[in-house]
């Protein structure tokens, strides 16, 4: 039998009341979070010093009690706070420890029937410990980091490793079965990695042998696939168990197995709990096991509390639109930085060809924002519509029992037209030197773009920016331009974050609501800084929904990751790639 469940009907709790008001104010805390843990309401927690029969935690079943050790806490009782999940992480191994026992509270849903062989049962309660913790990962995946943080403790106590020297695991078969069974079992319920378990593995078998090693691994498998309730099953795992490693079924559970030599008693004045005599390899593989576990529970990140996840998550997207829509303000409304690189080239006059393509890109607009009307059944308790019996007879029913009529026996069947889904269009091109063959393809698709969205149905709203070493606008949201802006290309340096910001504030393109694309015209070499911030900007548009449409000429240019690669045979279609892309977006979310 494990030292943390007490399944003796006539076990009582050692601290159910604590004495001092402070540990009630906790237990009261714990209490208030186990029924979203165990799934159960009727369970009552203690936490206080001492609890816990000689273990960090224990549970009575036969009494609905948790007990938690509380000199396992670690901190100041006064600051805990277990109702906030980022706060469990401070006093991991005692919160680990009363997950275990809501495991059990759970999902130990059988008892060892009274006369069952005593070493069967202790076998059985054995394998338990795995299966149970098994199948509360199952139910609830984000509790494995609690398990694990306990497991130290947990497995301490169960394998008497440090309590007393004489008792600590020796290179016996009994000693190595139990220790695989609440090691090895564990890393097959998925509590441990087999990596974590290997010196423990190891020692095993070299005590146990390949064979046994097998046949016992067979058995604990078994088990993490029984049921909860599958108490004769659980017994006749145990009673294989005990037919693997010979032991008499009627002997007591040798979890404490006599003192041997190359042990003392603490008493003599050897070392302390902590610090085993002359210990075995097993009890050193163990010690080994135990600590590395508990050093990758100490790196690992802890689960979060879904609602402050959230809100520092909403915090960060308020505080990136904030920034967004200050960069669109000195872009659009103040061109930019005053000096610098970064020029225009003045404006020409569009030309035929240019008028053209807007008005058919503006017809291809429509036609992709046209959407079918739906269908919607209604019911009414006068005509029009189609008469049903039932609802005649419900309402005859209602009018005789005089009660108020409900029934509505006439339904019919109404085609509504669906709201157009809007457009935003954002154009930020590259002007460095190495960009010179995008300078009059995409002055000429940033006018064209513009043009369309001002004379087509679907409401649009396009921008367009060039991005050197400064960001300036070519075409600006809500305005038709009479000309066709022109730009120099000869910066050395590319400030696409900047660009994305830009357009973002002064579109809301990493807002949902609308069909949303960002084109980018660019060959991606940039420097480090401006890669890796830009990456960033472009992440966190496209996890918005917003489209990503990169136009290069070559296969040997360096998009940013995550982008929709379009690579110009001839620059000259730059403009109706954008306007198949734009397209696109709309029929896409007008499909939604």
């Amino acid at each position: 039998m494990t030292a943390h469940f007490a399944a003796d009907p006539a076990a009582t709790g050692a601290a159910v009341f604590p004495a001092r008001p402070e540990w009630l104010t906790l237990s009261a805390a714990f209490a208030d979070e186990v029924p979203v843990i165990a799934d159960r309401d009727d369970l009552v927690v203690s936490v206080a010093p001492g609890a816990g029969g000689g273990a960090p935690a224990c549970f009575y079943p036969h009494r609905a009690l948790i007990e938690v050790d509380g000199d396992h806490l670690g901190v100041d009782l006064a600051t805990v706070d277990p109702a906030n999940l980022s706060d469990r992480a401070r006093y991991a191994p005692a919160w680990g420890a009363l997950t275990h026992e809501c495991g059990h509270a759970k999902h130990t849903a059988w008892e060892p029937p009274d006369g069952a062989p005593p070493a069967v049962v202790a076998a059985a309660m054995l394998l338990e410990e795995p299966r149970m913790e098994a199948a509360h990962i199952r139910r609830r995946p984000d509790d494995r980091h609690w398990l694990r943080a306990c497991v130290q403790g947990i497995v301490a106590t169960d394998l008497h490793l440090y309590a007393d020297p004489a008792t600590a695991p020796k290179m016996t078969a009994a000693d190595a079965a139990r220790t695989a069974a609440l090691l090895l079992g564990r890393a097959d319920g998925g509590v441990l990695s087999h990596a974590e378990v290997y010196p423990v593995a190891r020692a095993v078998e070299g005590v146990l042998g390949k064979e046994v090693l097998g046949k016992l691994l067979a058995v604990w498998r078994q088990a993490l696939r029984t049921a909860d309730d599958a108490g004769e099953q659980m017994l006749d795992l145990g009673r294989q168990w005990c037919e693997i490693l010979g032991t008499d079924p009627d002997s007591t559970d040798s979890a404490s197995p006599p003192a041997s030599p190359g042990t003392s008693d603490p008493s003599d004045g050897a070392p302390g709990p902590g610090a085993p005599v002359n210990p075995s390899p097993l009890t050193d593989a163990i010690a080994a096991v135990l600590g590395s576990v508990a050093a990758n529970v100490a790196g690992e990140k802890a689960p979060e509390d879904p609602a402050a996840v959230a809100a520092a998550a909403k915090e960060c997207e308020d505080a990136a639109a904030r920034k967004a829509a200050r960069v669109a303000l000195g872009v659009f409304s103040m061109g930019g930085a005053p000096d610098g690189d970064t020029l225009t080239a003045g404006t020409r006059p569009p030309t035929p060809e240019e008028h053209t393509a807007a008005r058919v890109l503006a017809r291809a607009l429509d036609t992709a924002g046209t959407r079918e009307r739906v269908a919607v059944r209604s019911t009414s308790q006068v005509p029009p519509g189609r008469l049903r019996m039932r609802g005649v007879r419900a309402a005859e029913a209602q009018h005789a029992a005089g009660a108020v009529v409900t029934a509505e026996p006439f339904t019919r069947t109404i085609r509504k037209p669906v709201p157009v889904p809007p457009l935003r269009v954002g154009i930020a091109c590259d002007v460095s030197g190495s960009m010179g063959w995008a300078r009059a393809h995409v002055a000429s698709a940033a006018w064209i773009l513009a043009n369309a969205a001002r004379h087509t149905r679907v409401p649009a709203d396009t921008a367009s920016v060039i991005f050197g070493h400064h960001v300036r606008p070519l075409t600006h949201p809500g305005k038709l331009l009479a000309e066709v802006t022109e730009f120099c290309s000869r910066d050395n340096y590319e400030d696409i974050p900047r660009a994305l910001d830009a357009l973002d504030g002064a579109l809301g393109l990493s807002r949902p609501g609308a069909a949303r694309l960002v084109v980018i015209v660019s060959d991606g070499e940039y420097r480090a800084t401006p890669r890796r911030h830009g990456q960033k900007k472009l992440d966190r548009l496209r996890a918005s929904g917003c489209a990503v449409l990169w136009l290069t000429t070559s296969h040997t240019d360096t998009p940013l990751a995550g982008a929709t690669v379009h690579v110009l045979t001839d620059p000259t279609t730059a403009a109706r790639a954008i306007g198949h892309a734009a397209t696109t977006a709309l029929r896409a979310t007008a499909r939604r």
